[in-house]
């Protein structure tokens, strides 16, 4: 027999030779054990268990479990912190060879200022539990919603994560957000603190459904401001922090499924040629009008509508000598889905509640995500840390819109077609490179560097009007040339951001609490952006006006033989091929130049009462030029403003359990460049045009909120909140032949007042059971001036209000939000079963306000209900969702003084998710 030293020897030999890397495993323990509060069954989640005199540790997980594996067997000693518990070093732990040393720990809650924890080891900074404790103890007003709470309620992308925020909505149909009532320009959106740019070209900001929660470890909204922020601010920012990786090695593997009950009565959808599976396609127009040089053919292609996504996610952290540490985290994830939207649309209603057009409508769309992410993190020691992010978001809509009913000059008896298929395709890459530097016990800063790029493209969008005739036959409808028509635009905008802050604190109460603290920032940013547009009308010529043509056969028609023919002619707005310039796009763009600084003063009054004073000063310059059809020279515009914006925020803790908030401010709004170039946007109902004569609104901000925490996890808040707004901007129709829409400073004045409230509770906290349930709702009351006369003092469009008062658009008097939540848990199994239903609701609101007598056009409440079934088995995790379980219609009337008109009304289905994942 040979002995264990004789066997090792023998198989480093023979690796030796065989050139096979050899590694003896060390003879390492570990040390384990559970967390929880004193005198309570309260188990801690995040809490940091550090080896004394190393960054060697853990941080507990949801069930206040933690471990730290690889260690060489001795005596060591531990230390135990969290936010708002004493910390505790436990000595004398021995640890042997092969073996899992077990010690359970009780942390005593007490009271204590944030900055007080020194955090060694990263917390799970995604839990419930910490992202209140945060809450709690932050200075100024502040939200939070992680990954844990999103996993639970089954929430996909951050633009519905978001919508479970009190006093957050959203507009379906469309990718504007609305917070308190202010909608897409009145708020802003970064990532890791660092502005991003906006992928459509009508909006501020970039669309948040973009963003998969894969890559999300929290999202932190700011509906008070504070100086860290942009000045161009009235509603709230919205930064997603993106995942940063700490703990144990893994890989992740998810496969899923979903359908929808719209679409799977269909066996096949018609939709637009060119795109392939994953949503990347791109084409060029033509370069010519005496040719039909188009890519695509105008027939639809068949999709089978099953949804499917799959994604790999892991990471890995490198231990540097006993200090350093590399992380890192990487995540690929694709997903799609199929939708049938049924109903009825009308547009251009008059004051009567006649519609220009009457329609009987169906869309069917195809979309894709595909994101993938990198973050790479160096900690060179606790107190200097350094990572950077790279994020790629790639996403497609793939849709065909049917309208059949009446056409006015076109199809008068309810015979008209008219048929839409797109293709639009967004894609984004984010750059960041940050660090976080503690220089002593008084000073530190930290720093942002972001380089990001986003093109929005649709790549030839077809739109044929057809009247049917008595045999059912289809003929072209022409009344206007842009009636049949293929479209190009192209968007790139990018965008160089920067941050520096410095703090500084002053007069020590105690270890690690100051008294007065400075902070000292620089912020900047530069962003470009070039539009280009081309639309290719075909003049149905006379010849072939009464020509039998198939919808679903396009190509037969429209071909070089045809047009050789002189069937139809291509034209663009400069003109046909006589014209040299006929292809010249139509194109805008812009540049903006944002450079603030500011000053922060945080005083501790006392242990209990700390205010924060801020100034932030910043330039901005604002470019736009244009070159388009309303105005073919080369045109440009600019304006520059200073703006002094002071902020304050005042914090009193009530007890150990309580705060009493208040916070007010100072901000801008400003216009954005389409809506400031002469450039002419169609859409199938309406057709906006820009005005180079908006201007920024300023905004007054106030905020009161009381906050009671009842224990780790639990919260119950009452807040109120008033918005005063100077020349607030909106949308309107204005007075001409076919009531285009632009963009004005529509009255000198507006505001926004309203209550909101919040509770979590625990209902029940068993041994391996636990109810948990949340709601929160919002009261909102908004108003502003409606004032044809300064409209027409200020532009040079008339319009014609047809109110003098109106509430802001977007704005519902009343939202909610509720969810229940059951946990069954197998401690000794690590297995968990977990139920959660969440409902939502949203009052009436305006979607757009009415002019020349017609009314304001009005959504109709709409409330969603969602069941979430997960089950975790070890390393199996299993996931079924059923959402939109009442299926309710999405409906918009035109109120109207005689009589309300519908305006649209459709059903989205309800959605069955299947999804599995298994981490290795």
């Amino acid at each position: 027999m040979k002995t264990q030293a004789e066997r090792i020897i023998i198989i480093i030999l023979f690796s030796a030779l065989l050139n096979i890397p050899f590694k003896i495993k060390a003879q390492t323990g570990s040390i384990k054990g559970t967390i929880k509060e004193l005198n309570s069954t309260e188990l801690i989640t995040g809490a940091n268990v550090i080896i004394e005199g190393t960054n060697i540790g853990s941080s507990s997980d949801f069930d206040g479990n933690f471990e730290i594996k690889g260690l060489v067997p001795g005596t060591y000693t531990i230390q135990v912190s969290f936010i708002s518990y004493a910390s505790q070093t436990i000595p004398n732990i021995l640890v042997a060879a092969n073996n899992a040393t077990e010690v359970n720990i009780e942390l005593e809650p007490v009271t204590q200022n944030l900055e007080t924890v020194n955090i060694v080891a990263t917390a799970i900074r995604d839990r419930e539990s910490y992202l209140l404790m945060e809450q709690r103890k932050a200075s100024g007003i502040v939200q939070h919603i992680g990954a844990q709470e999103l996993s639970r309620k089954g929430i996909g992308d951050v633009a519905t994560a978001v919508t479970k925020v009190t006093g957050i909505s959203k507009i379906e149909g469309s990718n504007d957000v609305y917070v308190r009532g202010l909608g897409d320009r009145y708020n802003s959106t970064s990532f890791n603190g660092l502005p991003m740019p906006s992928n459509n070209p009508e909006q501020k900001n970039i669309a948040l459904e973009l963003f998969t929660t894969d890559i999300i470890e929290f999202i932190t909204i700011d509906k008070v401001y504070n100086n860290r922020i942009y000045g161009d601010f009235a509603g709230g920012n919205v930064d997603i922090i993106s995942k940063d990786f700490s703990g144990e090695s893994f890989l992740k593997i998810d496969l899923g499924s979903d359908l929808n009950s719209a679409s799977i009565s269909n066996k096949a959808l018609p939709l637009k040629e060119g795109p392939d599976y994953f949503g990347f396609y791109t084409t060029t127009p033509p370069q010519t009008l005496s040719e039909f040089d188009f890519d695509n053919n105008l027939n639809p292609v068949s999709k089978t509508p099953l949804g499917a996504n799959f994604g790999i996610s892991g990471g890995h952290k490198h231990q540097i000598g006993i200090q350093s540490e590399i992380n890192f985290y990487a995540s690929l994830n694709f997903g799609n889905d199929y939708s049938v939207k049924e109903g009825v649309a009308f547009g251009a209603i008059n004051s009567s509640g006649i519609p220009h057009k009457d329609f009987r409508m169906k869309t069917y769309a195809y979309n894709t995500n595909s994101t993938a992410m990198i973050n790479l993190g160096y900690k060179m020691n606790r107190n200097h840390k350094v990572f950077y992010n790279l994020v790629l978001i790639n996403s497609s809509e793939n849709s065909n819109e049917e309208y059949v009913g009446t056409i006015i000059d076109i199809a008068d008896n309810g015979n008209g077609y008219l048929n839409i298929k797109t293709y639009e395709k967004n894609t984004i890459f984010i750059n960041q490179l940050l660090g976080k530097h503690h220089l002593n016990p008084h000073a530190g800063f930290d720093w942002g560097f972001s380089y990001n790029t986003i093109t929005s493209d649709v790549p030839d969008r077809f739109q044929n009007t057809f009247r049917m005739i008595e045999n059912g036959n289809y003929l072209f409808g022409q009344n206007q040339i842009t009636d049949n028509h293929r479209y190009f635009h192209y968007l790139k905008e990018n965008e160089l951001a920067g941050n520096l802050a410095f703090e500084y604190k002053l007069l020590p109460l105690s270890d690690n609490v100051f008294k007065l603290k400075f902070t000292l920032g620089l912020t900047g940013r530069y962003k470009a952006r070039e539009f280009e547009a081309t639309q290719f009308n075909f003049r149905i010529l006379s010849v072939s006006r009464n020509t039998v043509v198939d919808p679903d056969n396009l190509s037969l028609f429209f071909n070089q033989q045809n047009l050789d023919n002189n069937f139809f002619r291509i034209e663009t707005f400069r003109g046909n091929s006589q014209v040299p310039f006929a292809l010249n796009p139509q194109v805008y763009g812009g540049s903006q130049v944002i450079q603030g600084g500011y000053l922060t003063t945080e005083y501790n009054f006392s242990p209990k009462f700390s205010s924060l004073i801020g100034l932030r000063a910043e330039y901005i310059y604002q470019e736009v030029y244009w070159n388009t059809q309303l105005d073919p020279s080369d045109k440009s515009d600019y304006f520059e403003k200073i703006s002094f914006l002071p902020s304050f925020s005042s914090r009193y803790e009530i007890n150990d359990k309580q705060n009493l908030r208040i916070g007010a401010s100072k901000t801008y709004t400003l216009p954005q460049f389409k809506e400031r170039a002469m450039f002419i946007f169609e859409e199938v109902t309406q057709v906006k045009i820009g005005n180079p004569d908006i201007y920024p609104s300023d905004n007054y901000n106030l905020d009161i909120k009381w906050e009671f925490f009842p224990k780790s996890g639990e919260v119950l808040s009452l807040g109120s909140f008033g918005k005063y707004i100077l020349n607030p901007i909106n949308e309107f129709a204005i007075t001409s032949a076919t009531n285009d829409i632009s963009f004005l400073n529509t009255g000198n004045w507006g505001y926004v007042a309203g209550l909101e409230f919040e509770v979590r509770k625990t209902l029940l906290d068993l041994d391996n059971s636990k109810i948990f349930a949340g709601f929160n709702t919002s009261y909102m009351h908004t108003e502003q001036e409606l004032n044809s006369e300064k409209v027409q003092e200020e532009t040079i469009f008339m319009v014609n209000f047809t109110h003098e008062k109106a509430r802001f658009t977007g704005a519902s008097d009343l939202l909610m939000n509720a969810d229940l939540t059951y946990l069954f848990n197998w401690k000794n199994e690590k297995n968990n079963l977990m139920a959660t239903v969440s409902y939502s609701y949203f009052s009436d609101r305006i979607y757009a306000i009415g002019t020349n007598n017609r009314g304001n056009i009005i959504e109709r409440p709409f409330n969603s209900l969602d069941l979430i079934l997960k089950s975790e088995f070890k390393k199996l995790s299993l996931s079924l969702s059923f959402k939109n379980l009442l299926n309710p219609p999405v409906e918009r009337y035109q109120a109207n003084e005689n009589s309300d008109a519908l305006v649209i009304s459709y059903k989205k289905g309800i959605f069955v998710g299947f999804g599995i994942s298994y981490k290795f």
